[in-house]
């Protein structure tokens, strides 16, 4: 069975990024020392889903910094948009999350990282994440886009561990309750 997982970083309110995109604020805190364990994470990853503003952010960025294939779900950006550098490596879909996991699976993925706000909120409010590595940064941002939105029902958690980073960096991993 396939499942999703999500490693992703907030500010202390709760901001993937502000109101405009912008996730410099995230980068200024980045320290190369500290080993968050993204690394390790993505290492059992073997397919990324993300929605088109995340792509959107990373697009231009090379190296291109992913190692495993990418889905990025828009109704607006198209296969044609791509870069012919990034034809092999991403795959747009309008696909809702259940028939992009289902596609996923039939490839042959297993275990998917889900990026992206929006994504994110649209895999959860569909039951499709079976876990969440959230690293709160320490700065308040006051507004932006949040992490969570609107769901239908609670979606219970299971705390499985929290470490604190020198930085500041306060990493939580949680378990989707079943």
């Amino acid at each position: 069975m396939i499942t999703g997982h999500v490693f992703i970083a907030t500010s202390l309110d709760g901001f993937i990024a502000r109101p405009d995109g912008d996730i410099g604020w995230l980068l200024a805190r980045d320290d190369p020392t500290e080993d968050h364990g993204y690394d390790a994470f993505i290492a059992t990853m073997d397919g990324i889903v993300m929605g088109r503003g995340t792509f959107e952010t990373m697009r231009d960025v090379r190296p291109w910094p992913y190692s495993r294939p990418v889905t990025v779900l828009s109704a607006s950006l198209r296969q044609s948009d791509l870069s012919a550098d990034l034809t092999g490596s991403v795959q747009v879909t309008a696909a809702n999350p259940e028939a992009v996991m289902t596609g996923l699976q039939a490839e042959g993925r297993a275990r998917v990282y889900v990026d992206g706000g929006q994504v994110i909120q649209s895999f959860l409010r569909a039951g499709l994440i079976a876990d969440m590595v959230i690293t709160q940064v320490p700065v308040l941002l006051g507004a932006g886009r949040r992490l969570f939105g609107a769901l239908q029902a609670d979606v219970p958690l299971h705390h499985e561990g929290t470490r604190a980073f020198p930085s500041g960096l306060v990493q939580t991993r949680y378990r989707i309750a079943a």
